[in-house]
């Protein structure tokens, strides 16, 4: 073996150790690693990676698979993160639909209406549909319930707001995440093949 198979032997080892090193620091993988290592959890590390799939594998090989599974659990939480913010954005839809069709009632009323005026059945039935595509129920049948029903609708579409806001954070976290993982992952392949390469080469 030349000096040139040797050096470049040992480049591809520094750089396994150097990635390796630097994928641990994140708190999945480490805790991947240390159950393979320690055998804590033997028919399942990190999703569908075993024990005895990482036992079979050199420890670049292992540490590219660990990353990999990585990247597909953030991608697979990325969307199901996408799902719960699309189904808020729907609720908050319907509310908004009911709350417009709830000031349409109170409109017809006037600002001298009784407080136990009545809601025609035409205008319950109206809200009834809306109230059923928003899961809401108890129509209002007088002007005083339409009131209350306005305030209670509006508490809801402030709260769902404020969660929406806490789960956009959420959605950027995790889309920052699942991109830093396959780039993190894209980068360590690619060193890893330019090292393979970098030998056969030297060998020829």
């Amino acid at each position: 073996m030349n000096k040139k198979m040797i050096l470049s032997s040992l480049g591809t080892f520094v750089v396994g150790i150097l990635v390796g090193g630097a994928l641990l620091y994140n708190d999945d993988v480490y805790s991947a690693v240390k159950k393979t290592i320690t055998g804590e959890d033997l028919q399942n590390t990190v999703g569908a990676i075993t024990t005895a799939d990482l036992q079979t594998m050199d420890i670049v090989s292992a540490m590219a698979a660990v990353q990999s599974q990585r990247a597909k659990l953030l991608e697979d939480q990325l969307k199901s993160q996408i799902s719960a913010v699309q189904s808020n954005n729907e609720k908050v839809a319907k509310l908004n639909y009911v709350l417009a069709g709830l000031y349409q009632v109170k409109g017809r009323f006037g600002a001298s209406a009784p407080a136990n005026a009545a809601v025609t059945s035409k205008e319950q039935s109206d809200l009834s549909q809306l109230y059923s595509a928003a899961g809401l129920k108890e129509i209002p049948k007088t002007k005083s319930e339409v009131d209350a029903h306005i305030s209670s609708v509006k508490q809801s579409i402030d709260a769902l707001s404020n969660s929406q806001q806490m789960e956009m954070l959420r959605l950027q976290s995790l889309s920052n995440k699942r991109n830093e993982a396959f780039d993190v992952m894209t980068n360590f392949v690619k060193k890893m093949q330019d090292s393979r390469s970098s030998i056969i080469g030297n060998m020829r």
